[in-house]
């Protein structure tokens, strides 16, 4: 096994802990073009010549980018607490409001991207929200480092695009090497969206 392949393994068996980054100062504006690079990816309706200009744009963008394709943990996406989604292109762009103590509070849009159908959100994006939560809830606990053991979200009503949106999470109670956090999502005035609950539970040591 290479040095390379050795440190993907790594990777894969355990969390690392991952630090803070403060990122370059275009890292914030080339994530909101890509975000909106999504948006426009799965609305446009253009024709054969705009996609063929598109596609040798973006595989210039991929021949710029790739050389300085870096491991977990050391490039500044998923690690810019400033950023809306850390700086993540995988994370709606949400921002911690509220993270010293409980609940934890997030605030933040869905956006085209994110659409099902009907002009409202997917539904497969709520859970990815929901688990973002408790992963923090986790974290200002001061718990161990923890995976999602269980996740539940009950859909109470459809959750619009474009419209500010609140997600709050607490611990509900602790066992062990399990956490049980209980959240809620609403929009701004508090209309209930969805609410869920989830086990995080503390690896042991090597597991994966």
């Amino acid at each position: 096994m290479t040095e390379a392949e050795s440190e993907r393994v790594d990777l894969r068996s355990e969390i690392p802990r991952v630090k803070p980054a403060t990122p370059p100062a275009a890292f914030g504006e080339f994530v909101e073009n890509m975000r909106r690079l999504q948006d426009l990816a799965v609305s446009v309706d253009a024709p054969d010549d705009v996609y063929a200009a598109a596609r040798e744009k973006t595989a210039e963008l991929v021949e710029l980018l790739s050389p300085f394709e870096a491991r977990e943990g050391k490039g500044p996406a998923n690690r810019s607490l400033e950023l809306p989604g850390r700086g993540s292109l995988l994370m709606p762009p949400w921002k911690v409001e509220k993270f010293d103590q409980e609940p934890v509070v997030s605030r933040g849009v869905l956006r085209r991207y994110h659409l099902g159908g009907g002009g409202v959100a997917h539904g497969g994006v709520l859970p990815l929200i929901f688990d973002d939560n408790f992963g923090m809830v986790v974290y200002a606990a001061k718990r161990p480092i923890s995976r999602t053991a269980y996740l539940h979200v009950n859909y109470r009503k459809v959750t619009p695009l474009n419209v500010p949106l609140v997600i709050e999470g607490t611990v509900d109670r602790v066992d062990g090497r399990k956490t049980f956090i209980t959240a809620r999502l609403t929009e701004e005035d508090g209309t209930l969206l969805a609410d869920g609950e989830g086990l995080m539970v503390q690896l042991l040591p090597g597991q994966p």
